[in-house]
């Protein structure tokens, strides 16, 4: 598996301090990774489907840290979770169709499924 380089030590933007940031950073190489997979195997639309939806996790994330008010943070926090229930779905889709193994969907399901429970609670502390 891929690593990231260069997440620690610079924190210039208010994304980079927060957990559920990285913890969408950390489930994207994997997710990348399938969609480059399906990719491979011909299924473009399934491929490009989970590349839009597991960027959009982290892309939500960081967007919304840069809002003037925490209401408009927690909006930009549910589009991340909301994002989570789609890589979920497209998961399954991508199972449904043998583009890949229960196994590989069963791996990345905790990880999807621990994430959004940290993005509904971020954003339930945001709307306090």
């Amino acid at each position: 598996m891929r690593k990231l380089k260069g997440i620690s030590g610079m924190n210039d933007f208010r994304f980079e301090e927060l957990t559920v940031w990285k913890e969408g950073i950390k489930i994207t190489i994997p997710l990348l990774d399938l969609a480059e997979g399906a990719h491979e195997k011909h299924f473009y639309k399934f491929a490009e489907q989970l590349r839009g939806a597991t960027m959009s996790i982290t892309n939500n994330i960081a967007e919304g840290s840069g809002s003037d008010s925490d209401k408009d943070f927690a909006w930009f926090i549910n589009m991340s979770r909301r994002s989570v229930f789609e890589c979920v779905n497209i998961l399954f889709i991508l199972e449904a169709n043998n583009i890949i193994e229960s196994k590989e969907r069963s791996a990345l399901y905790p990880a999807l499924l621990s994430l959004s429970k940290q993005l509904n609670s971020f954003r339930k502390t945001l709307l306090c």
